[in-house]
């Protein structure tokens, strides 16, 4: 099986506005200046250093912002411009959400079963609903416009529309998959919240999850129903992606990240025998401080000569505690042998991590040949979608401006340039 991570690009409404209850970080640089276009660049630059590790890697589009098709629904008239007018007179939160940026984090976009877990021998993929927060609840129909027509080929793929939206699913943020060494026996784990935890809404409902199992077909005796502790969540954990992470035979995760972490270890090894469970104690790095760092939302690869490796955070090789705890890691001859950093402070700001940028498609190669080429990067298209970021996005965006009729009508000529760009048709995507 061949592993593509697929990035979102990170789209010229990036903003800093506050709006995802329970991400620690979106509320602290709530009101602040963003730069979008520094942004796009850093997520670009990471994008090549996974190709420079030799991974595969491709890229979702940014949705259309403004999302004035969202606004009408809420009763606003008009052609587009007097549509948003109307919004921001009305309500600016409401234009804040039709801004929003956040589908840039496509671990949200979907769960991913690959073809070696599910009945039919499909790879499957349900659309998240992201029905929690309203700024990425309206998602949902563009993402999914995306991944039918990436993943178009029948023969090979199976693309689901979203669990209903009373059961929240946040997609592979709370998803994580095991295998053996030999790449046999593979264990999925969806991993839920119940209620709220410290005031924040757990925003993975387990309906939604055992839902999305059932859809794919995946053998119930190696499906893991998993619950995240309530300290995860208090402490700014929204995602499980924000305090663990697996890959391959290994699961690398906080203490505190489940809610009966000895429970998670005896049911997977049972199943997975070899399987090698990493825990980072809390007298070492805090919950507070892995979660401030992102430790956990990092990619957590396997390189083409198969050792494994994390690309961590910029902010994770900040803290000394963090980066201490990581040196002795790699020294102690484990699974885990090499720290790559990627600079993506500008949507770390917002509250995502080089993982939150990413989707992980493992296919085989014939599979990999029906994916649409357009969705696939390479270091020539990675310098024409530089060059129209460059040109095309704002260098900053203050608060104040997403009520300016300018930077909606620059967002929506810079996304029809990147588009252009790409080879979509400007009604295909």
């Amino acid at each position: 099986m061949i592993e593509v991570n697929f990035d979102g690009i990170i789209g010229p409404t990036h903003n800093y506005a506050g709006l995802s209850i329970g991400n620690i970080a979106s509320a602290t640089n709530a009101g602040d200046v963003s730069a979008p276009r520094l942004a796009a660049l850093q997520g670009i630059g990471k994008m090549r250093r996974t190709m420079a590790l030799g991974l595969r890697q491709g890229i979702f589009l940014p949705h259309v912002r403004p999302n004035t098709d969202w606004l009408r629904t809420l009763g606003f008239v008009g052609d587009d411009a007097e549509v948003l007018a109307s919004a921001w007179a009305s309500d600016r939160a409401l234009i804040a959400n039709a801004m929003s940026a956040s589908a840039m984090w496509t671990a949200n976009a979907g769960t991913v079963s690959p073809s070696s877990d599910t009945a039919d021998g499909l790879c499957h993929i349900s659309v998240a609903n992201l029905s929690t927060m309203p700024h990425r609840a309206s998602e949902a129909a563009q993402t999914e416009r995306q991944l039918r027509l990436a993943f178009a080929d029948p023969r090979f793929f199976r693309i689901h529309s979203p669990v209903p939206a009373p059961f929240g699913d946040e997609g592979a943020a709370n998803f994580m998959r095991l295998t053996s060494q030999a790449g046999h026996g593979a264990v999925e784990m969806f991993v839920y919240g119940e209620g709220n935890a410290g005031g924040f809404p757990s925003r993975q409902h387990r309906t939604a999850s055992e839902a999305v199992a059932r859809r794919h077909g995946i053998d119930p005796a190696r499906t893991l129903l998993v619950r995240q502790s309530d300290a995860a969540i208090a402490a700014g954990a929204f995602h499980n992606d924000v305090v663990a992470v697996s890959n391959g035979h290994v699961l690398f995760a906080h203490e505190h990240a489940f809610a009966n972490p000895a429970a998670l270890r005896s049911a997977v090894q049972a199943l997975i025998p070899d399987a090698v469970m990493i825990e980072v104690p809390a007298d070492r790095v805090s919950l507070h401080t892995a979660i401030r760092t992102y430790l956990f939302n990092s990619q957590l690869v396997t390189l083409p000569d198969g050792g494994m490796a994390l690309i961590l955070p910029a902010e994770a090789r900040d803290d000394e505690t963090v980066w201490m705890w990581l040196g002795e890691l790699v020294a102690c001859n484990g699974p885990i042998r090499q720290l790559e950093v990627a600079d993506v402070r500008e949507s770390m700001r917002n509250g995502g991590g080089p993982a939150c940028l990413r989707l992980r498609v493992q296919v085989d190669p014939d599979a990999l040949a029906a994916i649409d080429p357009r969705f696939l990067l390479d270091e020539t298209v990675c310098a024409r979608i530089e060059r129209v970021i460059a040109r095309e996005w704002p260098e900053t965006i203050a608060p104040d401006d997403l009520g300016d009729p300018r930077l909606w009508e620059r967002c929506t000529a810079a996304r029809q340039a990147l588009v252009a760009a790409l080879g979509f048709g400007p009604d295909e995507i």
